[in-house]
């Protein structure tokens, strides 16, 4: 395939060698002369592993090449990669100068060119960039319609710095964006070489797996690094926890426990939290990322609560009142939490759950109820249907029952809210829930 490769940065110059070194011909494009000229004498622009060997090689059998002008390369090209920088300015806000001039001068390019064009971002943006500012851009640029004279597709890179090669070759998954699903054909050909799964996606969501994965990234270093500095605090060796807590592949380091949803609660993790973080205090040490989750699990409850507030509904019928689903503990429970919430805003609710009814209660969780929400006790109904039939607006805060069985029970005036998934979370009328 004939590529271009605008920006000769690390990910741009990795991008260009590696696809020329897989048998593709490639321009790569930037305004600095010192970049161009440097790739066009068969050396590297960036300093990383292997990239001189590959670059020599790709140049000596005349697969790699390098100019400033935009027109050139895509006249030259049929597909281009824009892997420019997207800094951050001194407020956070993206600097996105560099993308849009690149958008422009792909876009007067591609004015003069009759064939379909393909052109696909690799610099980090946030979702909607490429609806809103690239797509744009380009068609105001080139006279020229998407879907019709060309495309744009979204493929983030997952390279490190110093292993950035290597991560080309071997990458976790590859992840595609694009507005059709035929747009993204010349993409899987260019990755048939990758071992990953190859994802392909809207645009949006491509643009927002990346930040999901470098935000997971942070949270893991700072995590172990809270961790390790409470353990040195408590005379504990921070390698031996790490170690023998990075040993569950069941809960720790796996899948679990990373699909958004609602609130946690339960008898363990807020007190263990709290544990945690007044031990640091007693410490004088401030730990916090550990000291901000259980205000952003806060945050969880009280956006439900909104998107209550917010249909003007006030009967409302909860279905799951435990903290989790095939438990009668209501310790932390997050449902009694947004109950409470939406009883001092005046709602009328109806509660119902399966594993839980004072009849059946015994032990800590009857002297719970008693002792601390004896108000949400008396909500308790036995039935369902009968929950379901008397509110204007259901909850379902459990997933021990299917979302498409308590729409089939609806009215056509009622609203559903399912809070265990969270593209769920705000107001579904039936019409929509039961499609």
């Amino acid at each position: 395939m004939r590529l271009s490769v605008f920006g000769l940065g690390y990910v741009g110059s990795v991008t260009a060698a590696c696809m020329a070194s897989l048998g593709h011909h490639v321009i790569g494009v930037d305004i600095n002369p010192l970049k161009t000229e440097t790739l066009s004498v068969g050396r590297s622009p960036v300093l990383e592993a292997r990239m001189d060997e590959l670059v020599a090689d790709a140049y000596q059998v005349g697969r790699l090449s390098a100019t400033s002008d935009a027109h050139d390369a895509i006249r030259e090209s049929e597909l281009s990669f824009v892997c420019v920088a997207t800094p951050s300015l001194r407020n956070g806000k993206l600097d996105l100068s560099s993308l849009i001039r690149v958008c422009r001068e792909i876009g007067q390019a591609l004015r003069h060119k009759s064939a379909f064009h393909t052109i696909v971002v690799r610099s980090t943006v946030l979702p909607g960039t490429a609806d809103s500012l690239v797509v744009p851009t380009l068609q105001a640029a080139s006279c020229k319609q998407l879907g019709a004279d060309f495309t744009v597709c979204m493929n983030p890179e997952f390279m490190r710095e110093g292993s950035a090669v290597f991560d080309f070759f071997n990458p976790p998954f590859v992840v595609i964006g694009s507005v059709r699903q035929e747009h993204a054909r010349p993409l899987r050909e260019l990755y048939s070489f990758a071992p990953g799964e190859i994802f392909e996606t809207s645009l949006t969501a491509a643009e927002m797996v990346k930040y999901a994965c470098n935000a997971f990234h942070a949270v893991k270093i700072s995590f172990a690094n809270e961790i390790g500095t409470l353990c040195q605090y408590l005379g504990l060796d921070p390698t031996a926890v790490v170690d023998i807590f990075t040993r569950d592949t069941k809960l720790n380091i796996s899948k679990a426990y990373l699909t958004p949803g609602f609130a946690f609660g339960g008898s363990c993790l807020p007190k263990d939290l709290r544990a945690l973080t007044y031990r640091a205090k007693e410490l004088d040490l401030r730990l916090p990322l550990l000291e901000s989750i259980l205000l952003s699990n806060s945050e969880h409850i009280e956006r439900a609560v909104q998107a209550v507030l917010e249909t003007g509904k006030r009967k409302i019928g909860v279905l799951g009142l435990s903290f989790k689903a095939g438990t009668d503990d209501l310790r932390e429970s997050p449902s009694v939490q947004l109950i409470k919430r939406l009883l001092g805003e005046g709602c009328q609710i109806d509660v119902w759950d399966e594993n839980v009814s004072l009849g059946s209660l015994v032990g800590s969780n009857r002297q719970f109820i008693e002792a601390v929400i004896p108000h949400i006790g008396s909500l308790l109904r036995g039935n369902m249907q009968a929950v379901i039939a008397a509110a204007d607006l259901v909850l379902i805060g459990t997933k021990e029952v299917e979302k498409e069985h308590v729409a089939s029970l609806l009215r056509p005036d009622q609203i559903l809210i399912n809070l265990t998934r969270l593209e769920e979370s705000q107001p579904v009328v039936k019409a929509t829930a039961a499609s």
